[in-house]
């Protein structure tokens, strides 16, 4: 038997922006951390003058402080910053000898700001009709989204620009590659594809949230499959199923995402009260409660 590999089209999203200035507005756009890198004063020989800068992102950087050795020591000094996950302000001095590997002569002091951290990152499993209708009230908000499925040919031919589109044959290896404490939300039309994504997230105990649209059938089947597959009740509490505010009844795609995004903006705003607080019923995971929601799959 001959095994084909599968496909994904998982690269970092490419910026349009061709100065600092533009990469600042597109960074803001796709609600993405990004350092702010400038030159704040220089001695002697220097590449660029006082005032350059560019943007360092997770994966790219914008513009330019001079190139060489000193740009590219700036640059992992801002992405050590970025991977901190804390905003901060440092000054940083550069002497420009041979111990930097140039030969300039001269000092340089950058300044690295740290800007638009903690922007919750949602991945969505999926491109059917809920998740069609529930990207674009999700972008509103201060999240950067990954939307993930295998058949390209469903997703819009524009997105907002905080969504990147993954089109992966095989969308439960995604998991691995998310980001600590992504949210999942899984609205796929397989429940078979359902349920290993969602055993996947619930091995990764650094995935907070996993949101699995089903009925309350498919929720006990699932935990019943679960616990025999060996998961204690800790990564239980974990899944979220039915996904939704148990508040907003119907079962129209719109009604769906729309009882989806109050409870993403309900968890959004409970990231910003003071650790401790308990959740509410409908912030109950799927071993609290269920509650029958006829969405058991999204074509």
């Amino acid at each position: 038997m001959t095994l084909t590999a599968a496909k994904s089209s998982r690269a970092p999203q490419s910026f349009r922006a061709t100065n600092w200035h533009e990469g600042i507005a597109e960074c803001q756009m796709r609600n993405e951390g990004y350092v702010l890198v400038t030159v704040v004063g220089t001695a002697g020989s220097t590449p660029r003058e006082p005032g350059s800068k560019m943007v360092v992102t997770a994966s790219q950087s914008i513009d330019t402080i001079g190139g060489g050795h000193l740009e590219f020591d700036a640059i992992a000094r801002a992405r050590e910053y970025l991977a901190k996950g804390e905003a901060c302000t440092e000054l940083h001095s550069y002497p420009l000898s041979s111990s930097l590997g140039q030969c300039c002569g001269g000092a340089v002091k950058v300044l690295f700001d740290v800007c638009n951290l903690h922007q919750q990152h949602i991945a969505i499993f999926g491109a059917g009709h809920v998740a069609k209708a529930l990207v674009p009230i999700l972008a509103q908000l201060p999240v950067r989204i990954s939307w993930i499925d295998s058949r390209e040919e469903l997703f819009p031919s524009s997105l907002p620009a905080n969504v990147h589109k993954v089109v992966e044959e095989v969308p439960e290896s995604e998991v691995r590659h998310l980001d600590e404490n992504s949210w999942l939300i899984i609205l796929t039309h397989d429940h078979q594809l359902d349920y290993r994504i969602t055993e996947q997230a619930l091995k990764q105990p650094s995935l907070p949230f996993v949101g699995l649209i089903g009925s309350d059938t498919k929720a006990k089947r699932f935990i019943t499959k679960l616990t025999q597959r060996g998961f204690d009740d800790n990564a239980l509490a974990r899944l979220f199923t039915p996904i939704g505010n148990r508040d907003i009844p119907g079962k129209q795609p719109i009604e769906v995402a729309v009882s989806i995004s109050a409870q993403i903006i309900e968890r959004l705003h409970e990231k910003e009260v003071t650790a401790g607080n308990s959740s509410k019923d409908s912030e109950k995971p799927a071993t609290a409660f269920h509650k029958e929601k006829d969405t058991t799959s999204d074509t």
